[in-house]
This record gives C-alpha cells, structure tokens and sequence, in this order.
C-alpha cells in the first residue's frame, strides 16, 4: 500500500496552501466560524460570493467533472487533496450544494436542456443551490415525504413543507423531491425536480441551533408552479436521483480532515497554557491520555476515507464503507468535542472573541449533539452496515 502522494499531487497542494495563504484574511482559520462559513452579515456574505468566484477562476469548484461541462477531469486523489487543504484551513470550499451534489445529478440525470441552463451558473459561482429532501415526519425514512406536486398542463404545482434545508435563506435554486404518485409504493411515487427559489408561494423560515446559529431553515411550498421541463429524469423515478445525490454527499473526505485540524488546535492549545491553568491537561493525566485517543482515532478516520475514495478511483462503488465512515467520523465529532471540554474545564462553558479559543469547544459541544442525525442517523449507518456489510437478514 503507497502512503505517499504523487510529486505532481503534491505541487498540486502546494499551489492550493498558496491560494489560500493570499485570498484568506490572516486570521480566518482561528475564527470561530464553523467551517469558514456563518452569517456575519452582507459584507461576509459578499466576501464569500467574491471567494468562490476566484476559486471558479481556477476551475476548482469542479475539480472532477467532466470537461465537456465546464470541469478539469481531476483524479480522485487531487479531489481529496483539495478537500484536506479546503477543510483543515476552515475554508469555505463552496457556498450550497451545487458543485458536489447537484451538478455531478444533473450531468448523470438532466436533459441537455437543463445541463445548458443550470451546469454553467455553478461553475461559474453565480448560483447557490439548496437541498429539498428532508421532512419534519421524513428523515432517516426519507421515502416517507408527503411534499406533493400536481401535474397541471405544463407545470407541476408543489404544496408542502421541507427542513434542516441549509442555505435556503440564500439558495437560488432548490433541488426538491416530491410524490408525484400517492397511490404507488412509497419509493416508487416520487419525483426529482429543481425549483426556483423566487418563485411564487416559497417561504423561508431560518432555524436556530443550540449554539444560537442560523444553519438551516424550514422551507414552506404553497402550491408553487413549477415548469414540467424542470423535471429531472422519469416521472416517479426521483427516489434513484435522490439516493444518487446523497451518495455523493457522504463521500467526502472532508470530515476526517476537519476532525484532525480540531484536535491540532486543541493540542497546541494545551501545551500553551499546560501551566497558566487554562488547560487541565497539567492538572490530570486521564485528560493527557483521553486527548492521545482522539488523535489516534482521528488518524483512523482519515485512513477510513481514503480507502472510501480508494475504491472510487478503482470505479467501485462504496456503500457499506461510506457508512462506516460517516458512523464513525460522526460518533468522533462527538467525542473531540467532549474531550475539548475537558481540556477547557470550566472556560469551555464560555463564548465570545474574549474566551479560551473564542469559544469554539462551547459551540463544538453543542453542535456536535446533531452530528450523528444529520445525514443519515447512527441507527441508519448500522442497519446500512449489517445488511450490506455483513449480510445479516433485515428482520
């Protein structure tokens, strides 16, 4: 097994370290936003438009798609280069879900006239796209929506309502599953359409989280229009897009990578204040060791993705193995952030610019309850894994 890169894969990242080291402010990886990303008002929102469209200068925002639609065929491997240098400098790599979800759907699934109209928007960052699955009874069980479209002449007229949809507050386009058949069985009934999110009767609603930020919304359909062309493949057939979006949504390497830059800061942390009493690891050994475990599991989490992304660059397809990556890293999150409030004691309860680290274990803590829901349950990743996995029998 070869556990080095390529000297043309590491000039790639050497190139991408540079780009970063001169578009981001001087500060960004220390600041308290999750992920590079977060409100911060219009002028941050500006700045992040602005960063995107430098990146789609480069071409990186479609790194692996096809070139024939505006990508650079990049291997497997330079995508996962990009996404660890992206991630552990808490860059914002791409505003929705546009370039990772659904471009590469709509390149396998549109017609040639929705690849005309939509696929130039996200490489040239000029659209932000969000994601329409889940329902407030619809989640894990995502077959289950109740979301409905109406076939009427040349459009399809949507009622019903979405959640935990990210960037709908600021997305220009949807990509939305709908039940098209209520009489079919439930994951043959649905369809997958790409609705404007300025049409008539959409309402965004943002949602607070625990840590008191705005990451998702709920978004209400009354009987929007939406033009039959819109409709992406065959009538009733959207529940195969869907799940075609979501494979590629749990393959990414990114999670592991951000995993390991949590724990680099939080062990350059301790061994800074070791003796100013802002960390305990100077006060108790069992705070030492616990900070070694995570390191150790961090590791294996981004030894997991690569042989996720391993397999890819073979042409096979992941499944069990992107489950036990995502279970995994997920249950980590969790336990990183545990572990950070230990390190911290009783400063890790603080926030705000003037805290131990700006505060970032208190919102980690907090964040990190809803890692091992969003995008698949635990539960989900288990069955996932036992079925596929291990072959055991569903009852």
């Amino acid at each position: 097994m070869e556990f080095r890169f390529t000297p043309e894969e590491e000039t790639f990242r050497e190139e991408v370290r540079q780009f970063l080291r001169t578009e981001l402010p001087a500060d960004w990886a220390a600041s308290g936003a999750i992920g590079g990303l977060g409100e911060g008002g219009e002028d941050r929102w500006e700045f992040l438009q602005q960063f995107q469209k430098r990146l789609a200068g480069k071409g990186w925002l479609t790194l692996g798609w096809p070139k024939e639609h505006g990508g650079l065929e990049a291997s497997h491997m330079m995508q996962v280069i990009y996404s660890e240098e992206m991630t552990y400098n808490r860059a914002p790599a791409q505003l929705g879900v546009g370039p990772d979800r659904v471009g590469p759907t709509i390149i396998l699934y549109g017609s040639e006239q929705q690849k005309r109209t939509h696929l130039p928007g996200i490489v040239n960052a000029e659209t932000v796209w969000s994601q329409g699955f889940s329902e407030p009874g619809a989640g894990s069980d995502l077959a289950s929506l109740q979301t409905r479209a109406v076939a009427d002449g040349d459009y399809f007229v949507v009622s019903g309502q979405k959640i935990w949809t990210s960037f709908a507050h600021r997305s220009d386009w949807c990509i939305l599953l709908a039940r098209t058949d209520p009489d079919a069985p439930k994951h043959k009934g649905i369809s997958y359409f790409l609705l404007d999110m300025k049409s008539p009767g959409v309402e965004v609603r943002p949602l607070t989280n625990l840590a008191n930020q705005n990451m998702f919304n709920e978004v209400f359909f009354s009987d929007v229009r939406v033009p039959a062309r819109n409709l992406v493949g065959e009538l009733n057939r959207g529940w195969y897009i869907g799940t075609t979006t979501l494979d590629f949504e749990r393959s990414s390497i990114g999670s592991a990578v951000g995993l390991r830059q949590q724990l680099d800061r939080l062990v350059r942390f301790a061994k800074e204040h070791e003796k100013d009493g802002l960390s305990r690891t100077g006060q108790f050994d069992s705070v030492r060791f616990e900070l070694s475990d995570r390191y150790v599991e961090a590791n294996v989490a981004r030894l997991m993705s690569y042989r996720v992304i391993t397999m890819q660059a073979k042409g096979m397809v992941p499944n069990h193995e992107a489950s036990m990556t995502k279970l995994y890293g997920s249950e980590l999150n969790q336990r990183i952030a545990r572990t950070g409030m230990k390190v911290l004691g009783l400063y890790g309860q603080i926030f705000g610019d003037d805290a131990p680290m700006r505060g970032r274990y208190e919102s980690a803590y907090l964040t990190s309850l809803a890692s091992t829901i969003a995008g698949g349950t635990s539960e989900i990743q288990r069955n996932i894994i036992a079925t596929r996995g291990l072959g055991l029998p569903r009852d």
